[in-house]
């Protein structure tokens, strides 16, 4: 359910066009922001009560590149574009400008929802050593814990010294 009803969003935009309110003040009214009243005003202005309805969807990669280059063309902002293609979160258009930007056009083209199932071929495989350097290592982690746990008991009988001569004083 959304979070604001289109007779609410209609309210607004006509406070802003036909009493002259704030974008701050009219969205004040029923508890939205500035930024709702701006979006609701532009989907107004670009398709009349219907663009107040409009829900979200899904798009294909070809849709979300030709709104990127629209709206480079044209100069617009991500709000003014997404008013103009009647996508209701104006992020939407700022994250495929995010995308084609770091990732390139076919970035879009690629529908990347959904959990990404890892193959054998993305699995980091596990490097394979010889016997004799194995064992090797293996060796040398377990003197490296020999002497980690001798520290370790030395340095405990060291401060349990400290403290018995610290007391007798």
């Amino acid at each position: 359910m959304a979070k604001y009803s289109s007779e609410q969003k209609l309210e607004v935009v006509q406070d802003i066009l036909e009493r002259g309110l704030s974008h701050k003040a009219a969205a004040n009214k029923i508890g939205a922001c500035k930024s709702d009243a701006q979006k609701w005003l532009n989907m107004y202005q670009a398709y009349g009560v219907e663009g107040l309805l409009i829900k979200n969807g899904s798009y294909d990669g070809q849709f979300k590149l030709d709104v990127i280059e629209y709206m480079h063309t044209n100069h617009l902002s991500i709000r003014e574009t997404a008013a103009k293609f009647g996508i209701p979160g104006y992020t939407t258009v700022g994250v495929w400008e995010r995308i084609y930007y770091e990732k390139g056009r076919g970035a879009l083209l690629r529908d990347n929802r959904g959990r990404k199932k890892m193959t054998n071929k993305n699995k980091p495989s596990k490097p394979k050593l010889d016997k004799k350097v194995e064992d090797d290592l293996i060796a040398e982690v377990q003197q490296l814990r020999m002497e980690n746990a001798y520290l370790k008991k030395l340095n405990a009988l060291v401060q349990e010294r400290i403290q018995r001569e610290n007391g007798k004083k």
